[in-house]
């Protein structure tokens, strides 16, 4: 089909976090395959680890303990790979191209200040772009990745992060399920400035790594970047459209209209988020001076939001 290339310009995006915005995936796999070896058990492959990435802990974790015939109970398995991520997770650092992405999507908030002005050379009209959180991650283990990185996760004020363990979101309705997404896309427009229209979900970007976020994406109505970890872009190889349109099967039985279709234009795929193409979506950032001249003016530099304090995680 041809794509479509008629969309609105993007007005908020929303951000799954391990292996997105945290090089969490491959600390993931170190404890993981610590607890292997301790128990002679062959070391966790791409194939096993793709269908982890992105689920809640109880459904990843089943997977796991199917595929691992571990020699020990799950609590016991639990207990151990807490201790491993409660050394490994504090470790954590933004993946390439992360920090200058928050700070300029950050930035677009100085399009609703009556200094602002359009750009020249622009042929959209600029405008904020909201930003929201949505990870599988619970909140214990949100806190161990993220404790030390309070400048870059500043910019999601905490109505607008959303966990794994969030309560709005009813158990079993994780990813790949399109609630989360919806849930995140709520906890923005509940808190617009008043007088903004409340956006849709076609004016939303998802980004994501993992599979079933895509297709949770996807099946919330919303455009998609993914961007996965090389190993898990070569375990697709082959299937990248498939995975684009949300329909690798990876969730089981679905609603088909809830998916995409093979080349509909609703998602790309990015091999790094270094040098966004932020035109392409129809954002404009404005200069950095703007936040410099503006901070210099206030007194100090207000942000988006404010600082805030398992296997298969997304």
């Amino acid at each position: 089909m041809a794509p479509r290339t008629d969309f609105p310009p993007v007005r908020a995006c929303l951000f799954d976090m391990d292996g997105l915005l945290l090089d969490t995936e491959d600390l993931y796999t170190l404890c993981v395959n610590l607890i292997l070896e301790k128990y002679q058990r062959p070391l966790l492959p791409w194939s096993i680890k793709a269908k982890l990435q992105g689920r809640p802990g109880p459904a990843a974790n089943k997977l796991f303990h199917d595929w691992a015939q571990l020699p020990i109970t799950r609590d016991e398995y639990i207990e151990q790979i807490y201790a491993l991520q409660a050394q490994h997770f504090p470790t954590t650092q933004p993946l390439p191209g992360i920090p200058e992405l928050l700070s300029s999507l950050g930035r677009t908030r100085y399009w609703d200040l009556p200094t602002a002005s359009t750009p020249e050379s622009s042929t959209t009209r600029p405008h904020r772009v909201h930003i929201a959180l949505a990870t599988s991650s619970h909140e214990a283990n949100f806190r161990l990745k993220t404790a030390h990185l309070t400048e870059l996760f500043s910019v999601f004020s905490h109505p607008r992060r959303v966990l794994g363990d969030d309560a709005r979101i009813p158990a079993g309705r994780g990813k790949p399920l399109p609630d989360i997404y919806h849930l995140a896309l709520q906890t923005i427009n509940d808190s617009l400035p008043a007088g903004e229209r409340p956006i849709t979900p076609e004016e939303c970007l998802v980004f994501e790594d993992s599979v079933p976020g895509v297709e949770a994406g996807r099946r919330a109505g919303m455009r998609v970047v993914w961007c996965p970890h090389p190993m898990l872009k070569k375990e697709y190889a082959g299937r990248e459209d498939e995975v684009l349109a949300g329909r690798t099967g990876e969730a089981g039985d679905v609603d088909l209209h809830q998916l995409g279709e093979v080349g509909d234009g609703w998602a790309e795929y990015l091999p790094t988020l270094v040098d966004f193409p932020y035109e392409r979506y129809g954002i404009v950032v404005p200069p950095a001076e703007v936040e410099k001249e503006e901070g210099m003016a206030e007194g100090g530099v207000v942000g988006e939001g404010e600082v805030m304090q398992v296997v298969g995680d997304a």
